[in-house]
């Protein structure tokens, strides 16, 4: 299938012939974030079947341009283009608050790469704060197995305050942010930061 962004710039997946590597290195390309993600997921099914908060993965906005029909039963995409930029990936309701949060996974040791954010998830987050919802990310640096719950409030700040750099030390999110203990059910219990958060409001 072709992806497109805006402005017909073609997507290279991890398939293409312009990152072409082992079967072993595609592999782990295409798992990358995957743990996390299916982490939040079953979280957030977790709160919905137990009746706590409402809180879903926003769906990519995609624009369907080119369709094969190989067989009469079945439709094949074979051109798409990415209709916008994404905002954030989660969002949704709890206790009567709006909920909006990015997840990420780093290998990296020492610090989060700001690349790992675009300018207008950063605005949006910057919104969502304006008009009095609770926005953050969760970040899992994947290698150390520690996954942390961090305040929009705080990125935004070194997003846009720290020129020389293009990360965010780990030791500042370790300060500023709260790690997130994974159990079995929820697999990764933020809502009960936010709780924390909700108090103080």
């Amino acid at each position: 299938m072709g992806i497109r962004y805006p402005g017909g710039k073609k997507f290279q997946g991890p398939g293409s012939n312009l990152h072409k590597k082992s079967a072993r290195e595609n592999q782990g390309f295409a798992n990358r974030g995957m743990t996390l993600e299916k982490d939040i997921n079953d979280t957030n099914d977790y709160y919905l079947a137990s009746g706590i908060a409402v809180i879903h993965k926003k769906p990519t906005p995609v624009q369907v341009v080119g369709v094969d029909y190989p067989k009469r039963s079945a439709a094949k995409i074979t051109e798409a283009y990415f209709k916008q930029p994404s905002t954030t990936d989660y969002n949704g309701l709890y206790k009567s608050k709006y909920i909006d949060f990015e997840a990420k996974e780093t290998r990296n040791k020492t610090s989060f790469p700001f690349g790992n954010i675009h300018p207008h998830q950063v605005t949006h987050m910057e919104n969502v704060i304006f008009h009095g919802g609770i926005a953050f990310l969760i970040i899992r640096f994947s290698s150390l197995g520690e996954t942390y719950f961090y305040e929009a409030s705080h990125f935004i700040w070194w997003y846009k305050n720290q020129t020389k750099r293009k990360s965010i030390p780990k030791q500042s999110i370790e300060q500023h942010g709260m790690l997130l203990t994974e159990g079995y059910i929820p697999r990764v219990d933020y809502l009960k930061i936010i709780d924390k958060i909700i108090n103080t409001m």
